[in-house]
């Protein structure tokens, strides 16, 4: 009997020590769907019909603390789509530390072992920080040329006042300095130098293209109306004097006694 029991006994503990095996190969290798919105998660038996209930997570970030309520079944991606509108971060930017260990988005809360005020730490991926430090600096060089090209364009509006003015002038026949001519052409090249070496893309680009043919125009122009111009022959303008004599003056005295 002594040995009966031993042998039934020892056939527990094999049968226990086959289940926690089999549940430790059932962890290792863990089964993975994908969802219709295209993230990869555990995959598990629902049971439908019961209430799941909501979990609050406290989140560290930084010096800066969140509580966020989900629900105890999402998955750690749904806990970073919450944490966009508390932190800024996009999701893919977001790096969630649970227990010691980085959780992937398909992991399921409960799953990990997370409980209701369960505490995570978000952390910002690295690469994230790099590459918003990339566009801040080309969002700066693209401000700075928009306002190099919009100085640029001020001056030109300027001259192209006085281009349109001049030839105005020089059609209605009267004869311009031809030094004015050739100053509002050096002044255009200038600006045209000036637009050569802002560095622009995008619509930058395009507006720093757009003032280089408006001063290709009115350089254009000026050269057409120096030769108009030099056709002009200069009005001279005499005032002769007409000079009249007075009339004779016949004064008639009379004498009285």
């Amino acid at each position: 009997m002594m040995k009966k029991r031993s042998n039934g006994h020892y056939g527990k503990m094999s049968e226990n020590s086959t289940t926690t095996t089999s549940s430790t190969s059932g962890e290792e290798a863990t089964e993975w769907e994908m969802r219709p919105g295209g993230m990869l998660v555990q995959k598990r038996s629902e049971i439908k019909d019961v209430p799941v209930p909501n979990v609050r997570l406290r989140v560290a970030y930084g010096a800066l603390r969140h509580e966020i309520s989900v629900n105890s079944q999402a998955t750690f991606g749904e806990v970073k789509k919450l944490l966009t509108a508390e932190t800024g971060l996009q999701p893919d930017e977001q790096r969630v530390i649970f227990r010691g260990k980085e959780r992937e988005n398909g992991e399921y809360l409960d799953t990990c072992g997370v409980k209701d005020r369960s505490k995570v730490i978000l952390m910002e991926d690295p690469s994230s920080i790099e590459r918003r430090v990339i566009e801040m600096r080309r969002n700066a060089k693209i401000r700075s040329a928009h306002r190099a090209i919009s100085d640029v364009s001020m001056e030109v509006d300027k001259l192209a006042e006085q281009v349109s003015a001049m030839e105005k002038s020089i059609s209605n026949g009267v004869k311009v300095p031809e030094v004015q001519i050739t100053t509002l052409i050096e002044m255009l090249m200038r600006l045209a130098i000036k637009l050569d070496g802002i560095s622009a893309e995008g619509d930058a680009l395009a507006q720093k293209n757009l003032q280089g043919k408006r001063v290709q125009k009115c350089v254009e122009t000026l050269d057409v109306l120096k030769i108009s111009n030099a056709r002009v022959k200069p009005v001279i303008v005499t005032t002769k004097w007409e000079t009249f004599d007075p009339p004779p003056s016949t004064a008639q005295w009379e004498f009285f006694d």
